[in-house]
């Protein structure tokens, strides 16, 4: 597939499609979560490239909707279908549903409803899709714990690009390499010159590290799966709770996650957890352990009587002595065990296990008062157990990167499933709020046997159902109020879900199959003279297209609005003819019924929605057309009404019986 041979596909477009690992499947299939992957492609973007793709893989123009009001219907069919999506993919993805009149497109739909209609959307599951979007990749990540060294000006350059999570260092010895082993938890070397050297530190030559970056950064896998951490998790509580088929283990796959913080560290390693304890808490465990020295020396001090003899102090004033040496010479041993108790304090608050003796150096066994602790060898342990810490967190994260690695793609399917469900449960949702049934799409013209018109502004249970059917050119007749417009809804409804692919709101429909749906509602008034000529005008060009073997169906709304009603008639009457003579299959509501018919030279066939009367000053109405018949107006209900209730001596009877008899 030639990607800018899609409508609305330029160079640019088409260059971030091909970032996708098989962007001609995404189109193929509609996937427009897999097209939203590309760069700067939206899920509304995508989900206009999709529609674009599938009208291109089936050669539809998209001429079927080929009047504002149908386009109106069109929309409001999709509105009903996705208040029921409960992810804002599910609502892109059920933009590409258009009515179509490629049967291919048509079937393809229908296949996927039918198998949709099978699912029974409940709340557990809708409240998983709730938590469920499109994997998104984070930022680029910054590691400080780690970097890349190499001697060579060109490997530099190919590593800050291949792996920019990380430092890049140009060294040309190993003193410099030395001095980045200091700086560094783990320096990784890039030539394979520095093999054989020996140097103090985690230091690693691998030539081969960008060719997997992963291994050298894996928290560029661990930010995908710490960021997309939610969607995931709901998508296989979305698998457990539905009859899908996960295409990897989510036991598995929850257990990992488990491991992972959303902030993408490694989670539920003891000694890790251990290591970064001691590191965070060093500074707190070392001034706690200078107080239990000091707090025993000062009891020890404070229990003992010293005694300095003449020759001792006069020693001590000589050699400037201080405390210090007071403290070795008459209270060692007590000095001792305060050390001894700081050491212990640490080792043992810490639970260090690899650097005691680095420890036992943060306290000296030099005499002093208070005892305090050595910066130096503070510093170091400092470093070492940092360095450990991020050696082990990067071995660790090493170990889940190349776990989660292995199942990313099935990871991508799992949301992309979980999203695809979501569609489905949507046209399922669509189908069970409005009763609706899959229609059957062959022969002429349409039948509709329960119809019930979601679109009507009633409580969808109070809709009182419709059974229409027409086969050919036909008026439709009947009280104001009746009901003649929402059947016209109805019927375009019915028309425009069946060729979408979805179930209509019937007990049962058939519909036949059509290139394009005209639907002209209402005008407002009478037309001035160029608006009547558009119009007439439009309706030529409609006779014209439809003489050209073009299936069509043609729903108009009272068009006797755009003139006087003498003209009106003759007009609607030239034009039924017109269609007649194509075949198209047309229906007209009209109070100009009966002068209609007066004024054709064919017989045209006259349907009405029969009012049995008024009872209280409201339409007791029969919903349903009644084939040949020409429904009495509402004037003519009224008078008639006035003539039977003229039983009064001063009621004027014979008026109102003079009167009935004009109609």
């Amino acid at each position: 597939m030639e990607l800018t041979s899609i409508p609305g596909v330029g160079e640019k477009t088409a260059a971030a499609l091909r970032e996708l690992d098989d962007p001609e499947r995404a189109l193929r299939d509609g996937d427009v979560a897999a097209l939203a992957r590309a760069p700067s492609i939206t899920e509304g973007r995508a989900a206009r490239i999709a529609r674009a793709a599938i009208r291109s893989e089936h050669d539809d123009q998209g001429a079927f909707l080929a009047t504002p009001r149908a386009r109106e219907i069109h929309r409001e069919a999709l509105d009903l279908v996705q208040r029921h999506a409960v992810t804002t993919y599910a609502t892109r993805r059920l933009e590409t549903l258009y009515p179509s009149s490629a049967d291919s497109r048509i079937e393809a739909v229908r296949e996927r409803s039918r198998q949709a209609l099978e699912h029974e959307p409940t709340e557990t599951v809708r409240e998983a899709l709730e938590a469920v979007e499109t994997l998104d990749e984070p930022g680029t990540v910054r590691v400080r714990d780690r970097c890349l060294a190499t001697s060579d000006a060109e490997m530099y350059a190919t590593a800050r690009e291949a792996i920019p999570e990380i430092s890049v260092e140009l060294v040309e010895d190993t003193r410099q390499l030395a001095e980045l082993a200091r700086g560094y938890a783990t320096v990784i070397v890039l030539d394979e010159a520095f093999a054989t050297v020996d140097i103090e530190g985690d230091v690693r030559v691998e030539p081969d590290a960008l060719d997997e970056p992963e291994r050298v950064v894996p928290e560029r896998t661990l930010s995908v799966f710490a960021h997309n951490k939610q969607s995931l998790t709901a998508a296989a509580r979305v698998h457990r709770h539905s009859a899908l088929d996960p295409p990897c283990d989510l036991d598995e796959l929850d257990d990992a996650l488990d491991r992972l913080d959303e902030d993408g560290r490694v989670s539920g390693d003891a000694e890790l957890d251990r290591l970064s304890r001691a590191v965070s808490d060093l500074d707190g465990v070392v001034s706690e352990a200078e107080r239990v020295a000091n707090d025993h020396l000062r009891e020890a001090i404070e229990t003992r009587d010293v005694t300095i003899d003449g020759t001792d102090l006069l020693s001590l004033v000589e050699r400037g002595a201080g405390v210090d040496s007071l403290l070795q010479r008459q209270l060692a041993d007590e000095y001792d065990e305060a050390v001894e108790q700081a050491r212990a304090h640490l080792i043992d608050t810490l639970d260090l296990q690899d650097t005691e003796s680095l420890a036992q150096r943060v306290f000296d066994a030099e005499p002093t008062y208070p005892v305090e602790h050595n910066e130096e060898a503070l510093s170091r342990l400092r470093e070492e157990l940092t360095a450990a810490r991020d050696r082990r967190s990067t071995a660790r994260k090493q170990e889940l990167a190349d776990r989660l690695t292995e199942m990313r793609a099935d990871c991508e399917q799992l949301v992309e499933q979980a999203l695809e469900h979501d569609v489905s449960l949507a046209i399922a949702g669509f189908a069970r709020e409005f009763d609706c049934t899959m229609p059957t799409l062959d022969g002429r013209g349409f039948a509709i046997e329960g119809g019930r018109s979601p679109l009507v502004d009633v409580p969808f249970d109070e809709v009182e159902p419709v059974d229409y059917r027409v086969e050919g050119v036909t008026l439709l007749s009947g009280v104001n109020s009746g009901g003649k417009t929402s059947t016209l809804d109805l019927v375009a409804l019915v028309v425009t879900l069946a060729h979408m692919g979805l179930p209509v709101p019937a007990e049962s429909a058939r519909v036949e199959r059509i290139d394009q749906l005209h639907y002209h509602a209402k005008t407002q008034g009478t037309l001035d003279a160029g608006a009547f000529e558009s119009t007439v005008r439009d309706f030529g060009e409609l006779v014209t297209e439809t003489s050209r073997d073009a299936r069509t169906l043609v729903l108009v709304d009272e068009l006797e609005s755009i003139t006087e009603p003498g003209a009106s008639a003759k007009i609607m009457a030239g034009i039924l003819e017109a269609l007649a003579d194509s075949d198209a299959t047309a229906v007209f509501v009209s109070h100009l019924a009966r002068e209609i018919h007066e004024a054709a030279t064919i017989d045209i066939a006259v349907d009405g929605i029969e009012a049995d009367g008024l009872v209280d000053g409201e339409l007791q109405v029969d919903r349903s057309p009644v084939k040949g018949r020409l429904a009495r107006s509402t004037p003519e209900l009224i008078v008639e009404k006035l003539a039977d209730e003229a039983d009064a001596p001063d009621e004027p009877a014979d008026f109102y019986t003079d009167l009935l008899e004009k109609f």
